[in-house]
Order: C-alpha cells, then sequence, then structure tokens
C-alpha cells in the first residue's frame, strides 16, 4: 500500500504567491483532480509533488507500507504525462519506449512494447518516426512510456491535452484501469475531466 501526503503546502516565487495551504491524503485506490482556472497554480503543484520545485512551506510524504520511501524508490515508482514532456521526433515509437526504459533502469521486450502500443491506439505505428506522428499520436505515446514502470503513483497534467474523442476514450480506460493499483493525480480546467478521479483539490491564489 502506497501513500501520499501534501501538509500545508504553500509556493511562491519571489513577491507572487502561486498557491497556500494545500493539504491531501491519498492512498493506493485514490485519485485526485487539482482543478482551478488558468493561471492558478495546478502545475506548479505537480512539478511540487515531483520534487522539480520544491515547496516554500509545508511537507510532502511518500511511503509505502506507512514507511517513508527514499529519493531512488520514489524516482522508480513516479510516472508523468503532460504536454511539457519531449519525445524524440528522430526515434521510431518503439525507440522512444526502449529509451525512456533504458534511461529508468528498466528492460521492456518487444511484447511488452506491443501490448503498450494497442493499449494506447497505436498498434502497428511503432517502427514509424515519432516525427511524423499527430499531437495527438505523441500524447497517447506518452501515455505508453509512463505506463513502462507499472507505477505507483500516476501524474496526469492536462490529460487529453491534442487527444480526440477516441483518445479520450482511452485515457479514460487507463485511469479505470490503473486507478486501483495506482495513486493517480490529475491536474485539468476541463470539467468533464473531473469525474476522472475521485477526489478533488482546488487550487486557487
Amino acid at each position: 500500500m502506497y501513500r501520499l501526503k501534501g501538509e500545508g503546502l504553500s509556493k511562491r516565487f519571489g513577491g507572487l504567491k502561486v498557491f497556500s495551504k494545500l493539504s491531501f491524503d491519498l492512498r493506493t485506490g485514490d485519485s485526485m483532480a487539482v482543478v482551478g482556472p488558468n493561471g492558478s497554480g495546478k502545475s506548479t503543484l505537480m512539478m511540487v509533488l515531483l520534487s522539480i520545485y520544491r515547496p516554500t512551506r509545508g511537507k510532502i510524504s511518500y511511503l509505502r507500507d506507512e514507511n517513508s520511501m527514499e529519493e531512488a524508490q520514489i524516482r522508480s515508482s513516479v510516472s508523468l504525462v503532460s504536454p511539457y514532456l519531449n519525445l524524440y521526433d528522430q526515434l521510431s515509437g518503439e525507440e522512444n519506449l526502449k529509451f525512456f526504459a533504458t534511461v529508468a533502469g528498466e528492460s521492456v521486450t518487444g511484447k511488452e512494447i506491443e501490448r503498450l502500443l494497442e493499449k494506447v491506439g497505436l498498434a502497428g505505428r511503432g517502427m514509424d518516426l515519432v516525427g511524423g506522428y499527430s499531437s495527438g499520436m505523441k500524447q497517447r505515446l506518452k501515455y505508453a512510456t509512463a505506463l513502462l514502470n507499472k507505477p505507483a503513483f500516476l501524474f496526469l497534467d492536462e490529460p487529453t491535452s491534442n487527444l480526440d474523442a477516441a483518445g479520450k476514450k482511452i485515457v479514460s480506460e487507463v485511469i479505470e484501469e490503473y486507478r486501483s493499483q495506482a495513486i493517480i493525480v490529475i491536474a485539468t480546467n476541463e470539467q468533464e475531466e473531473y469525474s476522472l478521479a475521485t477526489k478533488q483539490l482546488r487550487v486557487d491564489q
């Protein structure tokens, strides 16, 4: 059983307050939508939870079986899907998956790659260069990349960005499949995406 706690989280950049006094307590099987208008700090909170930014105040705890996790354990248990993540256009879809698996210290078989590509609606497109993918196809490949390590903590920033109706359905299916095995945090300002999570955390300046 995994747990993610945020206690009194605040973030400022100089004199600019981004958010303040945010708290939550999530366990495996929980999903939380971080909601608020554009510019309210949703993506910044995600970066704080991923240790890309440090909170100005407050504490973040990652736990496994109620024991604090070390930094290396956290890194191997976390995945992120975000519009700001870059794929390698000069590599094929399969090569991107192999590269990111290697960077994470994981190995992935051809069958696993095929299964992941099929799961995100890219069956038969794995050998194509990513530079020839549409924006929606790239977003689907990001999901395949995020699922490589079977994450215990799955962070989704603008989860259906660039996706058509079929792609949004795939996202919903992925979340439903992993809901019982992971803690899922979704940053969105799309009301239709609120229902992807069982809890909400409102972020307002």
